[in-house]
């Protein structure tokens, strides 16, 4: 069973194409226009051993806010489309990664009943084009489109990069698991018999 997605979505603001693999090796070519947003994604990618390829070019003229959201659309969208009907899925995923001072949580549910919780420091960092603020419109729009119950809780830390660097790896790593298949899972995991 192949779980990979190619999606291209363009509006009057931003042109996307994302191809995910979902069994991969963490192998990434990320490009929005934003490195420290490019920096996020790669790692992302190679802690959810998720094969990434994603060309991005927005209006980065007027800012970042539209290429960060609706390439958390779109990338939801891929993880949605890679899954398929969810059959024989873990569902749920848990990942508590350090990054220096900073501990950063994120579980989550594919369970298509899309929340964002964001327990997130308030701190205001500019890196490049990437306000802090800009990750939780991602997270939001990801969540969405993935169908994606996210509950981010950086517990602490001081250090806004190393903030934001921890819930992207663990973002990664708690998806891996959820993304999952568990042999012995029959349909999806639910007892409604749907998620």
């Amino acid at each position: 069973m192949t779980r990979t997605a190619t999606i291209t979505r363009n509006t009057k603001e931003t042109r996307i194409s994302i191809d995910l693999d979902l069994d991969g090796r963490g192998k990434s070519d990320v490009t929005t226009g934003i490195p420290y947003f490019d920096h996020m994604l790669t790692l992302f990618a190679a802690h959810g051993f998720f094969d990434l390829t994603m060309k991005v070019d927005g209006d980065l003229e007027i800012d970042a806010h539209h290429t960060v959201e609706d390439t958390g659309l779109a990338l939801g969208m891929a993880i949605a489309d890679a899954l398929g009907d969810r059959v024989g899925i873990k569902r749920y995923g848990l990942a508590v990664t350090p990054m220096d001072e900073t501990l950063a949580e994120v579980v989550l549910d594919l369970s298509n009943r899309p929340f964002l919780v964001y327990d997130f420091p308030d701190h205001r960092v500019r890196d490049g084009n990437f306000d802090a603020w800009l990750a939780r419109e991602f997270f939001q729009a990801l969540s969405v489109k993935a169908g994606m119950n996210l509950h981010i809780n950086v517990r602490y830390g001081e250090n806004d990069h190393h903030i934001i660097e921890g819930v992207f790896k663990s973002l990664g790593r708690a998806l891996d698991q959820a993304v999952s298949i568990d042999p012995r899972i029959e349909g999806v995991r639910s007892t409604k018999g749907v998620i």
